[in-house]
């Protein structure tokens, strides 16, 4: 154990033993009905005894179901450790001095900044909120660590690769399926894109952030924010887990090997906890070589915590672009030889979260969002091209290409913490004096945008944005025609034209995804996990609902992502 985890379990005492995070992360689903029933009497039930006597009373049983609710909802945004990323920092330092009610304010009623509003939505009730805020006042744990014996351990090869399908064993239109998270039900959906019906429901870990899609188009990979880490083989009849791998206690991102005569060699994992990424093989999951990215920051100072965000596979060489989300630090990760490794380290910005290629797919930009700040890389001379300065907060997903009538081809960014939607020119050739810059900001119908999408056969643009407290906003989206960007967007409250009953309680209106054709918008209703959600299927010339997904079993339904647009990055 290193000197860091020694002095962090140094100051969190309690008279009971705790199950680590990863224990609770692993019966997310057994547990979750223990959320709603209420804290523990404090008459006879053990303390929790905080290193800081300032901090706010809790009993064990309440200090272990807020820490699970803190990894279920918050520490994406802010942090296993609560040191901040996306999310503003959380420790006691903070948050001792701001009190009990001021917290629970911001906790249910959210900010137009990117704060979700987890009382009015519904995701938390008042005693989850008065808990949370108590919570947050205590010491962080700090949860183990996970290394090739545990990763090795948890490792299941269920169906060898020679025992598999040797042709595709159904009639379905693979090019077109959609990989669906259910996010708190901690399933994956396969939905047939040409008859909108369900293929099959996979049972993952919990609420998938990413679906990658193999460079055959066969696998579909994909992470639960608990680390896990499934292979799916869509040439069955029904989609099938064939290798699953615990690759952490958390997770966000996931990639394979995409050069030629690289081909699913290799896949790669990155966790946020603890903060490192594994090679592992690509039709089996073994696990092959874990690679820390603990480190110095780009200001110099070391961090405890850099956790890997998003990962994308570079078509034009054998490499990685990895993003280590609190250094700042870019990473192309040479992947033809694993036992000795080579990787070139860019400086970039705090903190890195999402990006995406360009048309021509040399360049990678992704959001350094506390930094209000795009980074553009130059992944044929592994150099950093540009740092573009944004409106705050920006958050792209993979971004979006089109061609601007007058600034040529752009890359569009959505944001967090500002109501726009930002275009960065991406041509350094034939239109050199708009490259990495940001040539327009579009106004968006509100804050808390986490995507905008488009596609090459389209002439429209979308944002959501899902994380603004605001109801009539988050239901909503904004339509921006390419051909005509001087003009006000459309802006469409999907939840009212789904024709679902209405609630008092929010129906988030997240992700657009294409199908393959590029003719239709798919875009989740999340609602709340005994709330009727939906999937509603636009029609991207008209803009009218084409179709309403409304099957029971599409449980807080989030991310989508097409099978040919994931495979081919097409956004």
């Amino acid at each position: 154990m290193s000197m860091y985890t020694r002095k962090a379990f140094a100051a969190l005492v309690v008279l009971a033993a705790l199950p680590f995070m990863a224990q609770a992360a692993s019966r997310v689903a057994a547990e979750d009905g223990a959320h709603h029933t209420g804290t523990s009497p404090v008459g006879s039930a053990l303390m929790h005894k905080n290193a800081n006597q300032s901090a706010p009373p809790m009993t064990v049983a309440e200090f272990d179901q807020a820490r699970q609710l803190y990894f279920e909802r918050c520490a994406g945004c802010h942090g296993v450790l609560r040191k901040g990323a996306t999310g503003k920092a959380l420790t006691p330092e903070t948050t001792l001095g701001q009190g009990t009610e001021y917290l629970k304010a911001f906790i249910g009623y959210g900010s137009p900044g990117g704060m979700p509003n987890f009382l009015t939505s519904g995701d938390f009730n008042e005693k989850e909120v008065d808990l949370m805020a108590r919570y947050l006042q205590q010491e962080p744990p700090v949860p183990p660590e996970w290394g090739m014996k545990e990763m090795t351990e948890s490792w299941k090869l269920v169906v060898k690769p020679q025992d598999r399908p040797k042709k595709q064993m159904n009639k379905i239109n693979l090019k077109n399926v959609f990989s669906v998270t259910l996010r708190d039900a901690g399933e994956v959906a396969l939905i047939d894109g040409d008859t909108k019906q369900i293929w099959g429901i996979v049972k993952t870990g919990y609420a998938v952030h990413i679906s990658r899609v193999s460079a055959s188009g066969r696998y579909v990979y994909v992470i639960g924010r608990d680390g896990k880490l499934d292979l799916i083989d869509m040439w069955y009849k029904q989609p099938t887990v064939v290798a699953t791998l615990k690759v952490g206690i958390e997770a966000r991102s996931v990639e394979t090997s995409k050069f030629k005569g690289f081909e699913d060699k290799y896949a790669v994992a990155g966790s946020y906890w603890p903060p490192q990424y594994v090679i592992t093989e690509g039709d089996t999951l073994k696990p092959l070589k874990i690679v820390s990215s603990r480190g110095m920051t780009v200001d110099g100072e070391y961090h405890p915590e850099p956790r890997v965000a998003s990962i994308v596979a570079s078509p034009h060489k054998p490499e990685w672009v990895i993003n280590l989300k609190e250094t700042g630090m870019i990473q192309l990760v040479d992947y033809s030889d694993i036992k000795n490794l080579k990787t070139t380290t860019i400086e970039s910005a705090k903190f890195l979260h999402d990006g995406g290629w360009d048309s021509t797919k040399r360049y990678f930009l992704v959001a350094a969002n506390a930094s209000n700040k795009v980074a553009v890389v130059d992944t044929k001379l592994g150099k950093l091209a540009a740092l573009v300065e944004t409106s705050p907060k920006p958050h792209p997903g993979r971004g979006a290409n089109f061609v601007h009538p007058k600034f040529g081809p752009v890359w569009a960014t959505s944001h967090l913490g500002s109501d726009v939607i930002t275009l960065i020119g991406t041509d350094p050739v034939k239109h050199k004096k708009y490259a990495w810059k940001v040539v327009q900001e579009l106004k968006n119908h509100g804050a808390g945008s986490l995507f905008v999408k488009t596609h090459p056969k389209s002439k429209n643009l979308w944002a959501d944005a899902p994380l603004n407290p605001d109801k009539e906003l988050s239901e909503s989206v904004s339509i921006y025609d390419i051909g005509n960007l001087n003009k006000a967007p459309e802006v469409l409250n999907l939840v009212k034209l789904s024709g679902l009953p209405e609630s008092k309680l929010v129906k988030r209106v997240v992700h657009a995804e294409y199908n393959a054709a590029g003719d239709e918008v798919w875009f989740s209703l999340w609602a709340g996990k005994n709330e009727q959600s939906a999937i509603v299927v636009m029609d991207d010339k008209t803009r009218k609902v084409k179709t309403v997904i409304t099957d029971p079993r599409l449980v807080t339904p989030t991310g989508k992502f097409n099978i040919w647009n994931t495979q081919e990055d097409i956004y």
